[in-house]
């Protein structure tokens, strides 16, 4: 028999499922555990690894006053879910994906046992399993890291966020200032940073109409360069504030910081909410979208990291050729730091310093089929493929070993030895497809 761990069912290629199997559903362990922890002045929080990202944010708001620090743009997923692959959005650049937000772990290995794990307590399997896609045990417990959220008055929050979006005709000009955003230090740039691609026309998804935030000001293309191509980019921010900052002061310091960027003047969308509003606000997106049914369609979504060396013949071939006409939703990129993950977890990154995450976050129902969306991905990987990018699959799926092989390059050994030490029957998250039960090799 094989197992696999189902966190709340946001895996796009069968990786949570099992042929003939055993599939646990963790979200009925969400109580498991929720315990604050002071340990030499630091917050942590002990939770299970069922657990709702979106509950542990409002559950640690509301009764603590913190928050962890590393966040998805999606927060109904599960800590063990996030955990077993990486965990990444706009804060990652300042405090890397939640797997370096982490200290200490309770896994179940595919031996049977129940394992306490940390840096300097079973440590291979601590790293193993963060970014490990479920290979080496199932993740029950986590220890997060916290800091100190909004300020409370009750239940209000009393800190806000101004969320801001700013629009690019030019591709290097984009990825310029993004990378400078992330490059600062603690204190001297923007507390989220993000990005996307749009289309340079007036489709109400894939184009100008995706961008403003407030939807009471709309979008003036007539704003626009003449040298504006088929897609354009957005630079999407955040700067966080208290409420009893003096307006003045919080403007101040966002000028100091919009000034440095090259943006297209007048083509600035900006609103302020609460923190935990502006956390939330994939949820937001995903309320609207069950209610017109979008939502339940299918999401052959494709996610990967690209080398920043590699970042600009990825735009001129995919998003200016190969997506040019949009894909049914939004299409995400923006830049990370090597030197904020730990080398000794499981993910495999490209080598270069900065890298950049790009999602194809397809909607079937708004774009092109679900056969024709699939066969698209495929085209774009064996085009970096065969170009010889420096990238990685970001929640990848192989269909092949030598597919696996050339994904963890180096890596591969250390990933084999991992599974024959805590898994050597290869029962666990077969849905994976990187190990057959009955053989490692």
């Amino acid at each position: 028999m094989t197992v696999a761990a189902r966190g709340n069912g946001h895996s796009i290629n069968g990786q949570a499922m099992t042929n003939g199997g055993l599939v646990i559903d963790m979200r009925s362990t969400e109580e498991n555990h929720f315990r604050l922890l002071n340990i030499n002045g630091s917050f942590f929080i002990d939770v299970s690894g069922g657990a709702l990202w979106e509950n542990v944010l409002t559950r640690c708001v509301s009764r603590f006053g913190l928050a962890p620090r590393s966040w998805t743009d999606y927060l109904s997923l599960t800590v063990g879910g996030t955990l077993s692959n990486a965990g990444v959005s706009g804060q990652a650049f300042r405090y890397g994906p939640q797997i370096s937000n982490v200290t200490e772990l309770e896994i179940v290995t595919g031996k049977g046992d129940i394992t306490v794990c940390s840096e300097t307590r079973n440590p291979e399997l601590f790293f193993g399993s963060l970014g490990g896609l479920g290979q080496f045990g199932i993740i029950t417990r986590a220890r997060v890291k916290l800091q100190p959220a909004p300020d409370m008055v009750g239940f209000t929050v009393s800190r806000h966020c101004m969320w801001i979006r700013v629009v690019y005709t030019e591709f290097d000009e984009f990825t310029r200032d993004a990378e400078f955003l992330v490059s600062r230090d603690d204190g001297e740039s923007f507390d989220y940073v993000e990005g996307f691609v749009f289309c340079n026309n007036d489709d109400p998804v894939n184009g100008w109409p995706a961008v403003p935030l407030d939807p009471v000001h709309g979008f003036n293309p007539g704003i626009i360069p003449q040298t504006g191509a088929s897609v354009l980019y957005c630079l999407e921010v955040a700067f966080h504030y208290q409420k009893g900052d003096h307006p003045s002061t919080v403007d101040k310091a966002v000028a100091g910081l919009l000034k440095r960027l090259r943006f297209v003047e007048g083509l600035k969308s900006q609103v302020d909410l609460s923190y935990v509003e502006f956390l939330l606000r994939v949820k937001r997106a995903e309320e609207q979208a069950k209610a017109n049914g979008i939502w339940d369609a299918p999401h052959p979504w494709l996610n990967l990291f690209i080398s920043k060396s590699n970042i600009v013949d990825f735009d001129q071939t995919v998003f200016k050729k190969m997506v040019k006409d949009g894909i049914g939703g939004p299409m995400l990129i923006y830049p990370l730091m090597r030197s904020k993950w730990d080398n000794r977890t499981s993910v495999a990154l490209p080598d270069s310093e900065i890298f950049y995450l790009v999602a194809l976050l397809r909607f079937v129902s708004r774009g092109p089929s679900v056969e024709e969306s699939v066969a698209q991905n495929r085209e774009i990987v064996e085009w970096c493929i065969k170009e010889g990018l420096d990238f990685k699959l970001y929640l990848p799926h192989y269909q092949s070993k030598e597919g696996w092989k050339r994904h963890f390059g180096d890596q591969w050994t250390r990933f084999v030895e991992r599974k024959a030490s805590f898994d050597p029957m290869a029962i666990l998250a077969p849905g994976q497809n990187i190990f057959k039960r009955t053989h490692l090799s």
